[in-house]
């Protein structure tokens, strides 16, 4: 024992005489020699004595002189947090060891087609990504690679990685997840695009973007959940993940999946004509939106076939990035595409109730300058006129057939006074004249579907109904309020009226309670936009006030109050996605 008590034992002599079984004389055996002093070589010793019939006896009891620690060759002492430190350094990381593997077989072709099915996919299938999420450790591997191999813009990404943390279960529990197009049975994107630039292959069930058809309108990203297209402003188009087809098709695995230093990301097949609960899958962190609908992450109604295995994942797991407060893009040319032409229809709609030329000319200059403003929304406003080939499951294409059909309307009526004479002159000047309001009606319930059809919560029916209809009457009785005074007070009503679902919804940002898609729209119009808040709100309550007396005056203040409050719509909403970086969204 180190620093404790040498023993110098002796056996007890023996009888010289002493014989064996058999009658002859033995030796006794001699013992080891003692070696360094400690507890378990003496009880070694002690055991021999005993079995050899001796005594042993302590002759000399003395303290030992305590041990010495290792010393290194570089002349300091080593303890054992030393070696373990030393042993630590010597670990390799999963980036080290692929690189040594790759150094040693530099061709690992063999290696990445493992990491791909040997074969097509057959009657029933296609192909998806499947991602081991107790492999993935948020290295953005696969983001750089995707990046380099597809030559993306500067800000352009077609994957991403992002942080789940475990909840009230599981508080210390987190997750790094990579995502990118989940190749859906039921693509949204795809559903929403008015000029066909989607489609999904049906032997690989691969959704690709047709670059050479697409116009630039963005609606597939709003339409998208995952927040996957994205906008090249270099290109005025968007572009997505195609699952690097030309390398499958020759068996070779998408660039991601090479990356990847933990082989976390893997190309599969599944049954697609199935429904995903019955595969017999892993949960799925894509579905648990359903079982928590506090957890930010988008609900699958588009059947998503991206695999997430490996690892269980809480019910009351949520997105790390939850609850920052980002602002969406403000789409500006839509924020005025929809007020003017809103206000414009509503101005239109009040002449046939007077006689009043002004308001039809002021109309019809507004609804044209919206219409002017909605090409500034598109990165190729050339190829539009292919609208009609997504009438069939596009809202926006419907939208664009609807004020195509209304655009003659606020000429003819703003011209009425000057248009020469011709056969049914008056009867063709009165339908043109009370068709206005049912037709732009119609026109102004195809922009609400638009927005509704994204499954946004601030974007849901009854809210943008009441924001959009509300501009369409604020201004329809405006214009009838100028010529005809007992009209002002309905027009201050629907101003009113128009701002109480807004506010209804701010008091969600002034109270405590579960996240929810509105309380975070409230927060973000609290927070971020609260200039643009107040001046919306002061805005509209000073034309309520003033229409009372000038309604002329009240007009543009209350142009300027609508303009306010649908950038509100566009920068408050809660945008579902993948959990993902914490950097400002690019839009265009």
């Amino acid at each position: 024992m180190g620093g404790g008590w040498e023993m110098s034992l002796r056996s007890a002599p023996l009888d010289p005489k002493r014989l064996s079984d058999n009658g002859q004389r033995t030796e006794p055996p001699q013992l080891p020699p003692l070696g360094r002093p400690g507890h378990l070589h003496h009880c070694s010793l002690l055991t021999a004595h005993c079995s050899l019939g001796t005594s042993p006896v302590v002759t000399n009891l003395q303290p030992a002189p305590p041990e010495t620690p290792p010393i290194a060759p570089n002349g300091e002492l080593r303890t054992l947090i030393d070696d373990l430190i030393a042993e630590q350094g010597a670990l390799q990381t999963p980036v080290a060891r692929f690189a040594e593997h790759h150094d040693r077989q530099p061709d690992l072709a063999e290696h990445y087609r493992n990491l791909i099915p040997l074969s097509k996919p057959g009657p029933g299938e296609q192909y998806a990504f499947e991602v081991a999420l107790d492999r993935c450790t948020g290295c953005k591997a696969c983001v750089s690679a995707c990046h380099n191999l597809n030559g993306l813009d500067e800000h352009e990404a077609w994957r991403d990685t992002g942080t789940l943390v475990g909840g009230d279960d599981a508080p210390g529990w987190q997750q790094t997840v990579t995502t990118a197009c989940h190749h859906c049975e039921s693509p949204e994107c795809l559903h929403g695009c008015p000029v066909g630039a989607y489609e999904k292959e049906a032997d690989t069930g691969i959704v690709r973007h047709l670059d050479d058809q697409c116009i630039g309108c963005s609606y597939c990203i709003l339409k998208c959940p995952y927040d996957v297209p994205k906008y090249s402003k270099k290109r005025g188009i968007v572009r997505k993940c195609d699952l690097c087809h030309q390398r499958l098709a020759e068996g070779e695995a998408p660039a991601c999946v090479q990356a990847c230093p933990t082989e976390a990301i893997r190309i599969v097949k599944v049954a697609s004509s199935e429904k995903p609960a019955a595969r017999g899958e892993e949960p799925d962190l894509l579905r648990l939106s359903l079982r928590a609908p506090s957890s930010a992450l988008p609900a699958p109604h588009t059947r998503p076939t991206t695999r997430y295995v490996g690892r269980e994942v809480p019910a009351t797991a949520v997105a790390a990035d939850r609850d920052r407060l980002v602002t969406e893009h403000a789409h500006w040319p839509l924020v005025l595409m929809l007020v003017l032409t809103q206000a414009g229809i509503g101005l239109v709609g009040s002449a046939a109730f007077q006689a009043a030329p002004s308001l039809s000319i002021l109309g019809a200059i507004l609804f044209n300058l919206g219409m002017a403003a909605a090409t500034f929304h598109l990165g190729q406003p050339l190829k539009a006129w292919r609208f009609f080939l997504g009438l069939k499951t596009s809202w926006l294409s419907r939208e664009i057939l609807a004020f195509s059909l209304f655009a003659p309307i606020p000429l003819i009526v703003a011209a009425a006074p000057i248009l020469p004479e011709f056969p049914h002159k008056n009867p063709f000047l009165l339908f043109t004249l009370y068709s206005a309001l049912p037709v732009g009606a119609v026109a102004v319930f195809t922009s609400v579907m638009i927005y509704v059809d994204t499954r946004r919560s601030l974007w849901r029916l009854p809210l943008s109904a009441t924001r959009f209809f509300g501009t369409l009457a604020g201004f329809l009785f405006i214009g009838l309020a100028i010529a005809q005074p007992w009209a002002r007070p309905l027009a201050a009503l629907a101003i009113a009226t128009k701002a109480l679902p807004e506010l209804w919804l701010l008091r969600l940002g002034l109270t405590e309670g579960p996240w929810t898609p509105d309380r975070h729209s409230a927060r973000l119009m609290l927070g971020p936009l609260e200039t643009v808040t107040l001046a919306r709100f002061g805005g509209a309550a000073l034309a309520a006030v003033l229409v009372l007396v000038s309604p002329w005056l009240a007009l543009p203040l209350l142009l300027v109050a609508e303009i306010l409050e649908r950038q509100l719509f566009f920068q408050a909403v809660q945008a579902p996605k993948m959990p993902g970086s914490f950097g400002t969204r690019q839009g265009h």
